[in-house]
């Protein structure tokens, strides 16, 4: 039950599209322009990089807050498995950012939200997905690509946390853990199918390029 809670407070969490909000207050849909999500890219490609930093900022610290807030609820009774609530809450807002109801299920790509759930998570993880991120984009200038290894890092970082004994948990709740990332990590490289098709065909746009799709 307390699990469902989590998702649920990240969900109503995650429902605050940031791109969405500020495409609305300059006079748009962010959705019915370039790659048609809700996303930073794409508030980026679309609005400017001023759009695209308040964006990612947005829906990166609606993950935080979420965190947050579930932690000052539940972190008496539920303490020794704040880790698991954690990534239990971060699954709900990807949920909620990715499918938000009042938006007929059309929202973002959940990048954002994943880095924030990993800032919330361990510190140290979330400059490693940063460099990992930061390092991709600039060398390849594929915006996706760094996001597709932020991902695919965070699972790995969090089973390898898990192997040296930094989560404290048990091993059927540390399996629990891994199993919810890796949902998580899936959802990221769903919402990102277009584009890997497109990275494989050598047809993803890099930054800076203009087109209408992404």
């Amino acid at each position: 039950m307390i699990r469902l809670l989590c998702i649920l407070i990240g969900y109503i969490f995650g429902l605050f599209q940031t791109g969405y909000i500020y495409g609305k207050f300059k006079g748009i849909d962010i959705r019915e322009h370039g790659s048609g999500n809700a996303g930073t890219t794409n508030a980026l490609r679309t609005l400017g990089t001023k759009a695209g930093i308040i964006t990612f900022v947005g829906d990166c610290f609606k993950c935080v807050l979420a965190v947050v807030t579930v932690r000052l609820i539940f972190s008496g009774e539920y303490g020794d498995i704040k880790p698991l609530l954690t990534v239990y809450t971060g699954l709900g807002v990807v949920l909620g950012h990715n499918y938000p109801f009042y938006l007929k299920f059309r929202g973002g790509k959940g990048i954002a939200s994943t880095a924030g759930l990993i800032l919330t998570l361990d510190p140290f993880l979330s400059l490693i997905a940063l460099a990992t991120f930061g390092a991709a984009v600039g060398i390849t200038k594929y915006v996706s690509l760094g996001s597709l290894l932020l991902a695919a890092e965070f699972l790995v970082g969090v089973i390898i946390y898990g192997f040296l004994g930094r989560w404290n948990l048990s091993q059927p709740q540390l399996i629990e853990m891994y199993i919810v990332v890796a949902v998580i990590t899936v959802m990221v490289f769903f919402r990102h199918r277009r584009n890997i098709k497109s990275l494989v065909k050598g047809t993803e746009r890099k930054i800076g390029e203009k087109s209408s799709k992404s």
